[in-house]
């Protein structure tokens, strides 16, 4: 027998068997997953400064220079903080329970990584604020179903059940059934548009991410897909999209001083989603977050104007609009 297909022989024994461990354990100290009717939010904790963590971290993307320079077209009503900071964490999950959110879905880069790290610390803040915390599982160097299901085992012993697998369809759909398709006491999310996909993957829903490429005229169909195929819809809503001085993109999705976020909500809604997500509380990179931002003059953008507010009022008219949209989504679904 060939090395080549030894080496496929025991990838495959080794997804089948954590497969097997994954379907056979139960939930460890975690609440059964909620039913429809939820809102997650899109959280990243990997920021830094020279204060908290010896330099600063993601703030000085593209050879920019911070405090005063930030690798974002908006800067934070905070300044460049440190997520390791308890004060910042604390402040942050009181604003997004403020807002009427559910789950928090934690950026995550694999076992070991700093995500994984500080994941019992915003699972320690959450429960505070009566906070889900999930995982957003990313493409880090090396991932495929193996390691994924070691990083579901992992998980597991966290408390953690809902996880949504981003960029999900650079792997075959038949290659995640293997080891989703077993699982039991998680949800597992694809980021993709195509239930199809999902579906064959051995998913239990799919989320969209991102809000340059979906605009939201698309979740009624992919909803109504969904659900026929018995998989949990939950698009992604969010503000906008700006990356420019963070990556270079050209490509803008202009806030339209709010009307955007409104537009998307509305179009979550009328899809009659299971879960929304939005993306996102944080990401600065790419100009999507909701958490409060100053006005800090050129080059940088503001929330000054949104929903014709201005001034330190604007500076979380985001979170204020969220918790608006919150209260309608649930009234919605009392009325269903």
């Amino acid at each position: 027998m060939g090395t080549l297909r030894i080496l496929a022989l025991a990838a495959a024994a080794l997804v089948a068997a954590f497969a097997a461990a994954l379907g056979s354990a139960r939930p460890v100290g975690v609440d059964a997953p909620r039913g429809r009717g939820e809102v997650g939010i899109f959280f990243y904790a990997w920021y830094g400064n020279p204060a908290r963590d010896g330099g600063y971290i993601h703030w000085g993307q593209r050879d920019h220079a911070p405090p005063g320079e930030i690798a974002s077209a908006y800067y934070p009503m905070r300044g460049p903080y440190s997520s390791t900071d308890q004060r910042v964490l604390r402040a942050q999950l009181t604003e997004i329970a403020a807002a009427g959110i559910d789950t928090v879905i934690v950026s995550w880069w694999g076992r070991g990584s700093g995500d994984d790290a500080r994941l019992a610390r915003i699972q320690e803040e959450g429960r505070r604020h009566a906070l889900r915390v999930a995982v957003h599982l990313e493409p880090y160097p090396g991932r495929t179903p193996a390691s994924v299901a070691v990083d579901l085992l992992h998980l597991r012993t966290k408390g953690v059940t809902d996880v949504y697998v981003y960029d999900a369809a650079q792997t075959p759909a038949t290659a995640w059934a293997e080891v989703l398709k077993p699982v039991e006491g998680f949800r597992v999310f694809a980021n993709t548009a195509l239930p199809g996909f999902a579906k064959a993957g051995g998913f239990d829903g799919l989320y969209t991410y991102d809000v340059y490429v979906y605009n939201g005229s698309s979740f009624p169909r992919i909803c109504a897909s969904a659900r026929t195929l018995g998989l949990l819809c939950a698009p992604s809503v969010g503000p906008g999209y700006d990356a420019r001085r963070a990556t270079g993109d050209e490509r803008v999705r202009d806030r339209q001083a709010g009307a955007r976020y409104d537009s998307m909500w509305r179009r979550a809604l009328a899809a009659r989603a299971d879960v929304v997500t939005v993306t996102s509380y944080n990401e600065w990179h790419e100009g999507t977050q909701i958490e409060p931002a100053r006005a800090a003059g050129a080059p940088y953008s503001s929330y000054d104007g949104a929903w014709r507010v201005r001034g330190k009022r604007a500076q979380k008219a985001y979170l204020h609009r969220t918790a608006w949209w919150t209260s309608r989504y649930a009234a919605t679904l009392a009325g269903r």
